[in-house]
């Protein structure tokens, strides 16, 4: 009998026998897979798509362009024609001639726009609104001869004003294209409006002139002027009309709001006060109710600044008048004060906004206003950089006002006015992220109406000088035990190891001493701040001219001295990789090297070589390779070298200085043009092609020889050609242009005698017309484009 297992047992068996069939399956299923993956040929990715070129310019733009030359040619030959050839003609020809010109011209644009022809009827109603003008001032000359100039430009002005507003009007310049796109749009004519605006711009104030008015009535008529500009831009959406009141709005409204402020701050009795503040204040009631409907926020806050520094000047005039002179300015700071309340009102937050900025930098004013004190006592010592060694002062007071510099005579209120900003900063400022910085700026103003203490108290110089410097030493000893250094904490120290160093020149001794005790001073805190490096090479900088001096070297040779900074400087950033004091290093660096090239400027082989130790520098600053644009400095200081030492040599052709800088701007030109096919050809040649071109031609034109100018010329037409070959612009521009500037200086005497022999008119006349007609063409041939793409778009 066979022997068979329980069938719990039997269960078990099969159950592990159909697992490890699934797992042989699967490892055979991953086999068979990755040798059907081995078994396949590679596919080699697709190539990139190689960039097209395209041509720099669009036939559009061509079209406007020819239509704009033929439209100012046709208006230049018409000028010509009324003031050259008007007397050769009776009454009755002139009329005949500018009206048949005028009408045809303004009539020509409704036949144009039939044909849907708009850049061309804007041309053709250009030259018949320059006409209108042309006729006015034939009807002037003819008719109207002993009129007043001025009152009859004011009258025509308006008439035209007019005129061309009916005229735009009547061939549709309102209508909008939104929202027609169903229907084919009927072209219209966008510059009758915007010139009627502009013709609008002159009467009152050709009136004003007119009448002999004073500054005040010219005041208010550019008021009122901007003011209907105001209403006309609110009011009107279309933007091409609108663009032109806008700009008379705020250039007028400028112009006039300055006006008012000088006649402000000129008046002298109480009707001018009263004449000059109504002004003020309407100009400030224009530019708020602007700011009012304004639906730019951004632009809303600027115009109600505007309004609001109006509303200060306004209000502020009045106790000027009255009180001292010392208490203008706090007068002014009280009126700031007082616009700032109206913060917490209820107008608009962009006017609130605006009324807020101006009310601060009225106070800015202010605080500028009271610094002088503090400046003379921290930059009077700067005047003693002329009088370098000459004795030490007696007293602090004396030391700060040297060579004539007076102790300001309203010392008394600076004080005053830093307290009151100070008190507006502590107590406006109320929010949690503008708090720390409004505590600063109040502090700041405070130690700044203390810094005028030594100077008050007049005491000896020595004592002024030890006591600036143990602050020196102070504020850089909290600077190092800081656990989170801050520039604002640096400054202090910074600034006053200035005027010290200023100070320590009247000495020779005390000099040498200060400037190297500086030195060390921040070179011990650089790795505190990153102005410590900046102050430490600066300071080595002066300390290397006064050692210089002290020996009794000449300016040349101790730019040679000055040149260790720069090494300095480059071997210090080297090692600072990754540190924010790199760059700012690197700068003092680079400005060390500029002093050492001016020192070095009366002594031009000197100067030769001290522009080629910088560039050696700057070579070497760019083998880092974070720092490889220095090499455009070195090579250009190497440039420079090289043109310096042709000129001690005494070579004169510009050529020789040009075309070594040329011929490599050209190769890198083309090699960066063949990395890259899409940059733009002024990018890659206009640099190397104007170096060259534009010096030649400035010499051609005062070489009274012809080889340089038939060479330019030759240069100028290869350049155009090879442009027009390849549809280049810089090539294409820069060549065609020096092209016609060289000829016309050639051929200058020969256009005289032409000009004198042809009616001066025609020229452009002609000119005019085949522009014109080459733009009628290119719109017509880019219709006839639109056209055949829309069927084609409309197929299937």
């Amino acid at each position: 009998m066979t022997h068979l297992p329980p069938p719990a047992e039997e269960l078990r068996l099969l159950d592990t026998e159909l697992r490890q069939l699934d797992a042989r399956r699967a490892l055979l299923l991953a086999r068979r897979a990755w040798l059907i993956t081995a078994l396949r040929p590679p596919v080699a990715p697709p190539p990139p798509p190689r960039p097209v070129r395209r041509p720099e310019t669009t036939a559009p733009r061509v079209q406007n362009v020819l239509l704009v030359l033929g439209g100012a040619l046709l208006t230049i030959a018409a000028i010509a024609f009324t003031l050259v050839s008007w007397g050769r003609i009776g009454i009755a020809g002139r009329a005949l001639v500018l009206g048949a010109v005028t009408l045809a011209a303004l009539g020509s644009p409704v036949l144009l726009l039939r044909h849907r022809l708009r850049s061309t009827a804007e041309a053709v109603a250009g030259l018949g609104l320059a006409l209108t003008v042309l006729d006015v001032y034939a009807l002037h000359e003819v008719a109207l001869p002993d009129t007043n100039g001025l009152g009859y430009a004011a009258i025509a002005s308006a008439l035209l004003a007019a005129l061309w507003t009916a005229y735009g009007l009547a061939l549709g310049g309102t209508r909008r294209s939104t929202g027609e796109a169903a229907a084919p749009a009927r072209l219209t004519l966008r510059l009758p409006l915007p010139t009627a605006l502009a013709s609008a711009q002159l009467p009152l104030i050709l009136w004003a002139a007119a009448a002999d008015a004073g500054a005040p009535v010219m005041t208010g008529a550019l008021l009122v002027t901007a003011a209907l500009d105001t209403a006309v831009a609110l009011r009107v959406p279309v933007r091409s009309v609108c663009l032109v009141p806008v700009v008379g709005a705020y250039g007028l409204g400028g112009w006039g709001s300055f006006a008012a402020g000088w006649l402000s701050w000129t008046a002298t009795g109480p009707s001018a006060v009263a004449r000059a503040a109504a002004l003020l204040l309407f100009a400030a009631a224009i530019a708020l109710a602007a700011a009012w409907r304004l639906p730019d926020t951004n632009v809303a806050t600027w115009v109600a600044s505007a309004g609001g520094l109006l509303t200060v000047a306004a209000l502020g005039c009045v106790p000027r008048s009255s009180l001292p002179g010392e208490w203008t300015v706090p007068g002014y700071l009280v009126c700031a004060v007082a616009v700032l309340a109206a913060v917490r009102t209820r107008l608009p937050e962009p006017m609130r906004r605006g009324l807020a900025l101006a009310a601060v930098s009225v106070q800015a004013v202010a605080v500028v206003w009271a610094l002088p004190p503090v400046a003379v006592a921290l930059l009077g010592p700067v005047a003693r950089v002329g009088r370098i060694w000459t004795g030490a002062p007696s007293t602090a007071r004396e030391a700060v006002t040297t060579d004539g510099v007076p102790w300001p005579p309203y010392a008394a209120t600076a004080p005053l006015v830093l307290v009151v900003v100070a008190t507006v900063l502590a107590v406006a400022v109320r929010g949690t992220e503008w708090r720390p910085r409004a505590t600063i700026g109040a502090s700041a103003l405070v130690w700044a109406a203390a810094l005028v203490l030594p100077a008050a108290l007049d005491i000896p110089y020595w004592a002024g000088m030890s006591a600036q410097g143990l602050t020196i030493v102070a504020a850089l000893a909290y600077v190092a035990r800081s656990a989170e250094p801050r520039p604002v904490l640096f400054l202090p120290a910074l600034v006053s190891s200035v005027s010290l160093a200023c100070l320590s020149l009247a000495a020779e001794g005390t000099t040498l001493g200060v400037l190297a005790a500086l030195t060390v001073l921040f070179a011990a805190v650089s790795g505190r701040s990153r102005l410590a490096p900046v102050a430490a090479l600066t300071y080595a900088t002066a300390l290397a001219c006064a050692v210089g001096a002290s020996l009794g070297w000449q300016s040349p040779y101790i730019a040679l001295l000055v040149l260790l900074v720069p090494v300095v400087a480059a071997l210090l950033a080297a090692r600072l990789a990754g540190s924010p004091a790199r760059v700012p290093i690197e700068v003092t660096g680079a400005v060390a090297g500029l002093l050492a090239v001016g020192l070095a400027v009366p002594d031009q082989p000197l100067l030769a070589l001290v522009l080629a130790l910088c560039a050696v520098i700057a070579a070497g600053t760019a083998v880092r390779e974070d720092r490889r644009p220095a090499g455009y400095a070195a090579t250009a200081l190497f440039v420079l070298a090289a043109w310096v030492r042709l000129a001690c040599w005494g070579v004169g052709s510009v050529e020789a200085y040009t075309l070594p800088v040329t011929v490599p701007a050209l190769l890198v030109g083309a090699f960066g043009r063949r990395k890259d096919p899409l940059a733009s050809s002024w990018t890659a040649y206009g640099a190397g092609l104007s170096v060259t071109l534009v010096p030649s031609l400035l010499t051609a034109w005062i070489d009274p020889d012809w080889p340089r100018p038939l060479l330019l010329g030759v240069a100028a037409l290869a350049v155009t050609l090879v442009g027009a070959r390849h549809r280049l612009r810089a090539p294409l521009v820069l060549g065609g242009g020096v092209l016609a500037l060289d000829a016309l200086h050639e051929l200058a005497p020969y256009l005289v005698q032409m000009a004198g022999a042809l009616p001066r008119w025609v020229p452009p006349a002609l000119a005019g017309l085949v522009l014109l007609a080459l733009g009628a063409t290119y719109e017509q041939r880019i219709r006839d484009a639109r056209r055949v793409r829309e069927v084609l778009g409309r197929m299937r």
